[in-house]
């Protein structure tokens, strides 16, 4: 038999809130809001069981989206900006029932019925227009308890694949530490060892300054048996980031003026562990430009450490060849023959909660200075160790990379099958 359909107008209440939520006055009954959780208020304007909808675009200004609704019982109090929908006869049909039907349908019945081009809204009269399928009401108790019992398997599958993806970044922590450590490849007794590399690279460096082309800068501290925080093999040697870098450096100061179009400009937001967001960069103007890229001369390949702001320490590899300028970014140059620079990179990668808990500063505006990352201490492999190093945590670090996808798609597959099975189970009718 055909399940008939009725107006949501015909068989509930549908009744705003009275609440403003910032006028609300914390107290002992639940006040529903377009967030997740509840808040509090001292009044309530409810008791009975209803589904709650906003009322307004939950993205604001121009587009049309609810992030949410829910289901309340009891008393509660309701926020003005949402709406509660009550079915007039209980024996008739099922609130529970009724808000599992809109959750699974909110794009269709209820996005899609928003109005406006600036202050998006759900008119009234465009909810009292909305069709539900209406069984007996023993069949809405028992699609009510056969959905609650796959969304518990849904919930606990959910469990494992957010585990195993705690596992995964578990397991690329371990790779990057046995990696710096030396556990990661063989060694080969036939490498040069790498206090010789070290040797070659302050030459280069000694030999730039003589060329005027770095400034000679203060002699760093030795490093000290206390800050050695593991052992490395005996034909690896432990040094200072200033040590293999040319030049560790910074970006603009101040903010310049952004321009509609000029030269590339990046920021902290823009620089990401796994790449550099181009896409949304901002422009400045040459003359701007100028004044730091003599000073920074960015090159391809070379490192950029966020040092301002919540992201500090977040290492990238500058994978562009043209100019650009840059801001809240320190800069390490190095030469790319003596020192893989996607080494370096992992070992940032490896240490950046670290690095952002024990060596920044400040505290609402958190800064990684100069001078620390200069200092900061690094396990300088062999050259062909080093090669070698990378081209296994590439190959290893795809390889989770692939198992994130795989289980994220799981995750993505199990929301939408058990949202399906429902909608089938409720269109077959």
């Amino acid at each position: 038999m055909s399940w008939n359909k009725v107006k949501l107008g015909d068989v509930c209440n549908i009744e705003k809130g009275t609440t403003g939520i910032l006028k609300a006055v914390p107290g002992e009954y639940p006040m529903v809001v377009t967030s997740e959780e509840r808040k509090s208020h001292n009044e309530f304007q409810f008791d009975d069981e209803a589904v709650i909808v906003p009322l307004v675009s939950g993205t604001g200004h121009g587009h049309a989206s609810i992030k949410r609704i829910h289901f309340q019982k009891g008393k509660f109090a309701l926020g003005s900006i949402l709406c509660a929908i009550i079915p007039k006869d209980k024996k008739q049909l099922n609130a529970e029932y009724l808000y599992r039907f809109l959750d699974l349908n909110k794009e269709k019945e209820l996005v899609a019925r928003m109005k406006g081009m600036a202050n998006v809204s759900l008119p009234f009269k465009e909810i009292a227009q909305i069709e539900i399928p209406l069984p007996a009401l023993k069949d809405q108790l028992k699609f009510v308890k056969q959905y609650e019992d796959l969304e518990s398997k849904s919930n606990l599958l959910s469990t494992e694949l957010t585990h195993q993806l705690s596992l995964v970044k578990k397991l690329r922590q371990q790779l990057l530490q046995d990696a710096v450590q030396g556990k990661l490849v063989k060694q080969n007794p036939a490498d040069e060892p790498a206090s010789e590399l070290l040797k070659k690279i302050k030459a280069e460096k000694e030999k730039l300054i003589a060329e005027k082309k770095v400034k000679k800068e203060k002699e760093l501290p030795p490093i000290k048996l206390e800050e050695i925080p593991f052992d490395i093999p005996d034909n690896w040697v432990w040094c200072r980031l200033g040590e293999i870098c040319t030049k560790v450096t910074d970006g603009f100061h101040n903010t310049p003026p952004k321009v509609a179009s000029g030269f590339p400009y990046i920021s902290a937001t823009h620089v990401k562990s796994d790449n550099i967001d181009w896409k949304s960069c901002h422009y400045v103007d040459e003359k701007y430009h100028r004044e730091l890229y003599v000073k920074t001369f960015p090159q391809k390949g070379e490192l950029l450490i966020v040092n301002i702001g919540a992201g500090c320490g977040t290492p990238a590899i500058i994978n562009v060849d043209y100019e650009f300028s840059f801001k809240n970014t320190a800069i390490l140059k190095f030469n790319q023959g003596l020192v893989n620079n996607k080494l370096l990179y992992y070992y940032f990668l490896l240490r950046k909660e670290e690095i952002y808990i024990n060596l920044t500063k400040g505290g609402l505006q958190p800064f990684l200075s100069l001078a620390i990352l200069n200092e900061i201490y690094f396990p300088l492999p062999p050259l062909a160790e080093q090669n070698r190093i990378v081209q296994k945590l590439d190959e290893l670090m795809q390889r989770c990379n692939d198992l994130d996808a795989s289980i994220k798609q799981s995750q993505s597959q199990n929301e939408k099958l058990l949202q399906q099975v429902f909608r089938e189970a409720l269109q077959s009718k």
